[in-house]
């Protein structure tokens, strides 16, 4: 059995200079890293983690180190204010093993509280941290530490994959009633609303979908919701309002996928109270770790496979730039290059990377779809893997075209400003020849 502590009790069983993993955003325990926050004794603490959802103290403190594979407003705010945080590139894959490398002696998740059978459910995060939490609960020279809340979701996983700890596994256990950080959805814009007219022409009933976050993807799962439409599965690496929308709407069956029929997939679910309120004790969604959903052949396995993700920039030859800003880490790479990969791998699958044409930079216009990218560009998804752009203006179908025809493509659906400069630099390129001057 475990030992039960107060957060700030199991704070100090930390040492001065030690490790610590923590799961990405909604598996973080919010008591346990805010009582961590409160001490000042820090000589060098690593912590490995991605977007964090937990405001506390600690990760400014003089002595910690904070490594994360995923950038959200929290770290950004970090890094601005001078802490001591560096940026790991990796897809979400990867996280699993990078850890079980970085093999930290302290372990912490946020769980459910026990059952009567003393099973802790994972909550809304099963991602790339689950063996690791159990390979460090099974070690005697490490920690592992779980902040059982009343305030988060009961939820489950399928087959083989139990998406729980038991009691025994653990070595500390902290009792809370903290409740998950809430991400309300974004007011989508006569862009987004566009964009995602264009889009919902690619989903067919009984096509399979994987969305990721923000205005445009709720916009879409909107216009599902109230469509003719239906019989759609879903496997995403992420669970959203959208997707419980969809839900609602009777929109998902899941029962044509080919894999994990009968169950919506997903590995972290992140939204509103209602959507961890509807996930507690729901059945129909089945949390399983990363490494099995983002699987480019599990992904590929599924019936007419359709995601949808975002981009902050594209070029002529079709690379796309999602996760940097002039450079600048923005957020992370995530499991977007993992769903393009699998799309790809059937021909009647379609990976679509919606954008708006533009955004506005000290008052002026700046076109998102550029000639080619400047000094410093940090290339996301390579040129190869992208199928569909999709803008306010319109689609562009980059697969098996050349590098001007893809050029054209792209510069019909660019603001009307930009499209004569994107057209000539598109011509630039034919035979294979740069598109710069």
């Amino acid at each position: 059995m475990p030992q039960e502590l107060t957060a700030e009790d199991a704070a100090a069983r930390i040492d001065r200079s030690d490790t610590l993993g923590i799961p990405l955003g909604p598996g973080q325990p919010p008591g346990f890293l805010r009582a961590l926050g409160e001490r000042t004794d820090w000589t060098d603490l690593r912590v490995y983690g991605a977007l964090l959802a937990v405001s506390t103290e600690l990760f400014g403190r003089s002595g910690v180190h904070y490594q994360s594979g995923f950038y959200g407003p929290l770290e950004r705010a970090l890094r601005d204010s001078g802490a001591d945080i560096e940026f790991t590139p990796a897809d979400f894959r990867r996280f699993g093993p990078l850890l079980e490398r970085q093999c930290p002696r302290v372990m912490t998740t946020v769980a459910a509280a026990p059952d009567a059978d003393g099973w802790c459910s994972l909550a809304l995060h099963a991602g790339g941290t689950t063996e690791e939490l159990r390979r460090a609960g099974a070690d005697p020279n490490r920690l592992l530490i779980v902040e059982a809340s009343d305030g988060y979701p009961r939820t489950f996983g399928h087959g083989d994959h139990r998406h729980a700890l038991h009691v025994d596994e653990i070595d500390i256990l902290i009792r809370s009633s903290e409740s998950p950080l809430e991400l309300p959805e974004p007011e989508p814009s006569d862009a987004d609303r566009a964009i995602a007219e264009h889009a919902v022409a690619f989903i067919r009933p009984g096509s399979t979908l994987q969305t990721g976050i923000g205005s445009i993807p709720s916009q879409i799962a909107t216009l599902l919701a109230d469509g003719d439409g239906g019989g759609y599965g879903l496997h995403s690496e992420m669970f959203t309002d959208g997707c419980m929308r969809l839900h609602r709407a009777g929109k998902v069956t899941n029962d044509a996928k080919g894999i994990f029929d009968g169950v919506s997939v997903t590995t972290f679910a992140f939204g509103s109270a209602e959507l961890y309120a509807w996930l507690d004790g729901n059945a129909d969604v089945a949390f399983l770790p990363v490494e099995i959903v983002n699987a480019p052949e599990v992904i590929a396995a599924n019936h007419t496979m359709v995601s949808i993700n975002g981009a902050l920039a594209i070029d002529l030859h079709g690379q796309v730039v999602a996760d940097t800003v002039a450079g600048n880490q923005f957020s992370g790479i995530g499991g977007a290059e993992d769903f393009v990969a699998g799309v790809g791998l059937e021909l009647s699958d379609r990976s679509l990377i919606c954008l708006p044409s533009t955004y506005e930079k000290d008052g002026e216009l700046v076109s998102r779809i550029v000639p080619w990218f400047g000094p410093g560009a940090v290339v996301t998804t390579p040129r190869h893997h992208v199928d569909v752009i999709v803008t306010e203006y319109g689609v562009a179908e980059l697969e098996g075209k050349t590098v001007r025809q893809r050029g054209h493509a792209l510069a019909e659906i660019a603001h009307p400003r930009f499209r004569d400069e994107l057209a000539e630099a598109a011509d630039r390129a034919a035979a294979g020849r740069s598109p710069v001057r």
